[in-house]
């Protein structure tokens, strides 16, 4: 390896993560409060703030905090309800902020 050759960093590996699909409703959101009863209040990118449903398959699968980013999809019937279909780890969470995917009144990472 040359001295000109760039070093690849350990924490440059780009992952392939989900991302949401506008088409379908889905948008990013922040976990604000558990309420309980698989229920969370969800600061969504639009700026309103939503009660979101976690299904029972992530419920078992991944324990959702506060301050975690999620990926919602709102109901058709009744706009201040959404479902979580997605959790992004920590390092997940900052490398999207780092790309900029993540909206700016979202970004806290």
């Amino acid at each position: 390896m040359s001295a000109d050759e760039p070093m690849e960093s350990p924490d440059e590996d780009v992952t392939r993560v989900r991302l949401p699909n506008i088409k379908e409703g889905e948008m990013f959101g922040i976990a604000d409060q558990l309420l309980g009863a698989s229920k969370i209040r969800v600061m969504c990118e639009d700026g309103t703030s939503r009660v979101g449903r976690i299904p029972g398959k992530i419920k078992k699968r991944m324990w959702i905090r506060e301050g975690d980013l999620l990926i919602i999809s709102i109901w058709d019937f009744q706009p201040d309800k959404c479902d979580v279909r997605f959790r992004y780890t920590k390092t997940q969470a900052v490398n999207l902020s780092k790309r900029g995917k993540v909206p700016k009144n979202l970004d806290i990472f």
